[in-house]
């Protein structure tokens, strides 16, 4: 593959910005305040003028369109704006991924990738809506956990992965949550009995299994390289990035031979590592989006980052998941689980954290941060971080 046909080291995130997370239904504004707070901060973060951002992307059916965004910022121009179609978080990492080639092909110069909820705003459960077709409705699968469930049950049962694995990446969440004075649940740290004896929401996953939700928003600034040397924060690259779904995948299909798998195609897991020129332990960290734990190991598992059945629990454990001195520190920052749920944008602002050396669990020399989104999603996606040390290996 010729390297004019890559991302990798073309786009830049040169800012980053969030409001606080709000427990679900109690933010004091709308979702679009939000989002124009969130945006301002990261283009402060960035010395940037906001009038100056010419691009905009969002995913998972996002009210707070592009053009309303950049009309309510009163930019100068708008030369992109994008919406990444799929359910749940699956458009994270594929959002950035949008960004970095409209700014790599110069359709735009810079471009903000955001997400804003609000339960006024959008209700409970914006990230299914229209997601769950007939084949499951008619059979009483109507939310998201159910349809994690059913997944996480066969991965446990027939690929052996036990559910110490499940735990580890929840308490490593909490663990490192509790550093965080941003997340949700600082101050609230999980032991095990608390975690084993709360209650099932459907089973095998249990109420710290899953996500939570809340009001909130995020955004990232993503400019070219050639353009990221201007701004005030260090530039964290691109280094690579895919999309997509693989056969007997997405949206209808749950009788599928990869039923256990979050659904990252093992052709598209290739097309990342090689399109970034590292291999699965070159990996310093990485932030996976949890909607529950299951899916999350099954990510660790699809991506080589983990092996697969009884030795994911011998891999998956505490010390190892937790920085500064775990194998694979995840979710650093508490992810959806302990830091707060807006969709998962939280989680590219903790990758980038991690390359410029800003985090409250911060892995010490971390050059390359993985971002995962949207496992057991129609559509899942991942990006993979680098500082310039990274980008000139």
């Amino acid at each position: 593959m010729s390297r004019d046909l890559t991302l990798r080291g073309a786009a830049a995130v040169v800012g980053i910005g969030s409001t606080p997370y709000y427990k679900r239904g109690t933010s004091p504004h709308s979702a679009l305040r939000l989002t124009l707070e969130a945006i301002l901060a990261a283009c402060a973060d960035a010395g940037v003028d906001a009038h100056e951002i010419d691009g905009f992307v969002s995913y998972a059916n996002d009210l707070n369109e592009g053009l309303a965004v950049g009309a309510a910022l009163g930019v100068r121009e708008i030369r992109w704006s994008t919406m990444v179609w799929g359910g749940g978080g699956g458009g994270v990492a594929a959002a950035v991924n949008a960004a970095a080639a409209a700014v790599a092909t110069g359709q735009a110069e810079r471009i903000v990738v955001y997400r804003g909820l609000t339960q006024a705003d959008d209700g409970r459960q914006s990230y299914g809506k229209g997601h769950f077709p007939p084949l499951l409705s008619a059979h009483g699968v109507l939310t998201p956990v159910q349809v994690c469930a059913l997944r996480t049950q066969r991965m446990l049962e027939v690929d052996g992965v036990p559910r110490s694995a499940m735990e580890a990446l929840v308490q490593a969440s909490y663990h490192h949550a509790q550093q965080n004075p941003d997340a949700v649940s600082h101050g609230h740290p999980l032991d095990h009995d608390t975690y084993a004896g709360s209650r099932w929401i459907s089973e095998p996953l249990r109420l710290f299994d899953c996500s939570r939700e809340n009001d909130g928003a995020a955004a990232v600034l993503i400019t070219s390289a050639d353009l990221a040397g201007q701004a005030a924060a260090t530039p964290v690259y691109v280094l690579s990035g895919v999309q997509g779904a693989g056969p007997d995948w997405s949206e209808s299909a749950e009788n599928n031979a990869a039923y256990t798998s979050a659904g990252f195609h093992p052709a598209m897991v290739a097309r990342l590592w090689e399109s970034a020129g590292l291999k699965p332990g070159e990996v310093d960290v990485v932030q996976v989006y949890e909607n529950f734990s299951g899916p999350a190991v099954a990510s660790l598992i699809d991506l080589g980052l983990c092996p697969p059945g009884a030795e994911a629990g011998r891999f998956m454990t505490l010390p190892n998941l937790i920085a500064p001195g775990g194998a694979l520190p995840v979710n650093t920052a508490g992810g959806n689980i302990a830091e707060g749920f807006v969709h998962g944008i939280g989680l590219v602002l903790e990758a980038v954290r991690q390359i410029r050396g800003s985090s409250a669990n911060q892995v010490p020399g971390a050059d390359v941060s993985l971002l995962l989104g949207g496992p057991v999603a129609p559509l899942v996606s991942a990006t993979i971080f680098g500082s310039a040390t990274a980008l000139r290996r």
